[in-house]
């Protein structure tokens, strides 16, 4: 009787203990990890439907398991730094416990690995978009004139903005893009805001972070670069707009400006066809300090 509350117990206290796996996701990380004598698994397919499949029961278990990017290169400067033997499992135990607390994660939720993974992925770009904007900003300093920090500024004026952007927009569902390309690194971020009828509308705060990071390097900088809006709402044509980013301002794009780059292949530059049931227009008026800004001296 002992034995058997024994191990009721064990099994309850598994139910209550969350655990993070760190996935390979890609065949050549697969590949990086296989040179590790005590990494037992031999081909990307057959492990990653094993991962499926242990994901699968736990959950089935009542326990709850985050998945978290797992990067042989990040591991192996992780076990060089910390001292510990790579190749072994206690080492990746530990990496991926380190994961949970600093890397992108997210919770298995009884999708299949198929639909799970490119949102781990997208949540992995949207940290390193932020994290590498939010460095830039940092190494912005003070302003000479008057002291001011010009990355939390920018940072400041571009968060005023999109709340502009958004209580402007017409009625409906609000996919935004910001790109940046005049930094070391281009930089494009996705916001999208949910229209639920009432209220404001709903945002990810971890997109809006990221999306609001990139439009203030953008300002900052003066570096070339656009945002767009796109509009969605039952029963009336999508409606796109936007503006090209100036230092410390938008600048409204006319519809043709729109129009044409809505409807330009940006790799090769021929013209694609537009889109049926779209009205591409000038922007609603952002009110006075939308579209300029005074510069640092």
């Amino acid at each position: 009787m002992a034995h058997t509350d024994h191990r009721t117990l064990q099994r309850a206290l598994r139910r209550e203990t969350a655990g993070t796996i760190g996935l390979l996701t890609d065949d050549q990380d697969f590949r990086a990890m296989r040179r590790y004598r005590s990494f037992v698994f031999d081909d990307h397919t057959a492990y990653l439907r094993q991962v499926e499949t242990f994901l699968r029961t736990v959950a089935e278990q009542g326990g709850h398991t985050t998945i978290a990017l797992f990067d042989p290169e990040e591991y192996a400067e992780y076990c060089a730094r910390t001292g510990l033997d790579p190749d072994t499992p206690s080492s990746r135990a530990r990496y991926t416990a380190e994961l949970a607390l600093t890397g992108p994660t997210l919770p298995y939720d009884g999708r299949p690995l198929a639909d799970l993974v490119p949102d781990l992925v997208e949540e992995a770009v949207r940290r390193a978009t932020w994290e590498y904007a939010s460095t830039l900003l940092a190494r912005l300093g003070p302003c000479a004139g008057c002291g001011e920090n010009l990355g939390r500024a920018a940072f400041t004026r571009a968060a005023g903005l999109l709340v502009r952007i958004l209580d402007t927009a017409p009625p409906g569902n609000r996919h935004l893009v910001c790109s940046v390309t005049g930094t070391p690194e281009p930089l494009t971020a996705v916001l999208h805001a949910d229209d639920e009828g009432a209220g404001p509308p709903h945002l990810d705060e971890a997109e809006a972070l990221e999306f609001t990071a990139v439009l203030a390097l953008g300002l900052a900088t003066g570096s070339p670069g656009g945002l767009v809006m796109r509009t969605t709402a039952p029963g009336t044509p999508d409606r796109v707009y936007g503006w090209r980013l100036r230092a410390n301002g938008l600048v409204p794009l006319t519809a043709g400006e729109v129009f044409d780059a809505y409807c330009t292949d940006v790799e090769t530059g021929d013209p694609i066809a537009p889109e049926s049931g779209v009205d591409y227009s000038e922007p609603p008026d952002l009110g006075e300090e939308g579209p300029a800004a005074r510069h640092h001296p």
